[in-house]
């Protein structure tokens, strides 16, 4: 009798904790302005959130009783970050806080970022507090091939919102490369030694194919990477900063069919046409980045040119040399505003776009039911500089709620 009583009290118990958890996971978002990227904004708009998921979005909807409610004077989809080293790069800048660039080697494709990420780093807490709620992160420009990409919710609950666990190669071309390697010490070195490894790779697929198991290479796990790239399992992600280096980029990516995304891109202005022509998409450095060496010729108007040209362009946080490590995306987009980029078009370099780049538009960058609900409540204008990010959620759930 006393353990049906016992098992009883626990049925109940767990049918009281099951209750408040889905009362938690119930929320309704009211923003006098919802910029949901999928359409128009809404005044006066209404998200409903419900499972980790978006139930509902309009501006005549009904909240629920049972719903908790929060308001802010505008609404926006969670920001999604295209290229970082967030997690990787630690927010002290000192070398055991250092693990986004391995240089023993200039190729190195099968270095996975998620043997490196550190999901309670600072530095995650410090983005996802300034509204950015998905980032793709890894191994940061500098070598030839530096290994592998992760994209990752910033969520509290670390590897639990982890979305992919390789999702782009990223490459390097330009003067940084010999800054970090005894070889190459040339752009064309770099590339010589580039072309010379996606053929070894395609020998390496050959050869792994044959139906004839006994003669099938060992397992080589730098080849198979890049072989993922040469299929197109993988984006090539390759930063490239002057004109000249992207042009070659450019070539690279049509002489081996590849799914490229150019990275950093400081010179983009100086040869549009040609990455228009090629349709290749844009991850820019951050506005503000230091212009010298390889970016001495950024300019704060290249977002707007590149948006206005019908390129696909996001803005990153970048890879900085000191503390904090990362740039803020939604400062960065702020920037591009002041310096000739329409404010849509901003708002959709920093969650739309990236959002299509990763191949994740149907999940996050934008708000409409059934997508993720991850949301950033401001207390104005999004890129006016005294407003502030007030309340973040990630997958329904509130996971800042400081005004920054």
């Amino acid at each position: 009798m006393k353990k049906h009583i016992k098992l009883g009290a626990a049925i109940l118990a767990g049918i009281a904790v099951l209750s408040v958890q889905q009362a938690v996971a119930q929320i309704a978002v009211k923003g006098e302005t919802v910029y949901t990227m999928a359409g128009a904004p809404i005044k006066n708009g209404v998200v409903l959130l419900k499972n980790g998921k978006i139930e509902a979005v309009g501006a005549n909807i009904s909240i629920p009783q049972n719903y908790k409610v929060y308001a802010a004077k505008v609404v926006t989809p969670g920001l999604v970050d295209a290229h970082t080293s967030v997690g990787l790069a630690g927010i002290y800048n000192i070398p055991a806080d250092q693990q986004q660039l391995e240089k023993t080697a200039p190729i190195q494709p099968e270095l996975r970022a998620l043997d490196a990420y550190n999901p309670k780093e600072e530095l995650v807490d410090w983005v996802r507090s300034h509204g950015v709620t998905t980032i793709n992160t890894g191994h940061g420009p500098g070598a030839l091939v530096s290994g592998q990409t992760m994209t990752i919710k910033t969520s509290p609950d670390g590897f639990a919102s982890l979305i992919d666990t390789t999702k782009m190669m990223a490459f390097t071309l330009g003067a940084t490369v010999a800054d970090n390697y005894n070889s190459p010490k040339t752009s064309a070195k770099g590339m010589a030694m580039l072309r010379s490894e996606l053929q070894a790779a395609q020998a390496y697929a050959k050869k792994a194919g044959n139906s004839d198991v006994s003669k099938r290479p060992d397992r080589n796990l730098k080849m198979e990477y890049l072989g993922g790239v040469l299929s197109g399992k993988y984006k090539a992600l390759i930063t490239a900063n002057k004109a000249n280096d992207i042009m070659a980029a450019l070539r690279l990516a049509k002489e081996f069919n590849l799914d490229m995304v150019l990275d950093g891109a400081a010179e983009a202005y100086m040869v549009a046409d040609e990455i228009k022509a090629a349709g290749v998409p844009v991850i820019l450095h951050p506005t503000m980045a230091r212009s010298y060496g390889e970016n001495k010729n950024l300019s704060f108007e290249t977002a707007g040119v590149l948006a206005k040209a019908g390129i696909p362009v996001a803005i990153q946080s970048g890879f900085e040399a000191y503390v904090p490590r990362a740039r803020v995306i939604l400062f960065e987009a702020g920037v591009a505003v002041a310096n000739g980029m329409a404010p849509e078009q901003a708002l959709a370099a920093i969650t739309t776009t990236p959002a299509k780049i990763l191949g994740l538009e149907k999940r996050i960058g934008a708000l409409a039911q059934g997508m993720d609900a991850d949301l950033v409540l401001f207390d104005g204008d999004p890129f006016e500089y005294t407003s502030h990010v007030c309340t973040v959620l990630i997958n329904g759930n509130v996971v800042s709620e400081e005004c920054k």
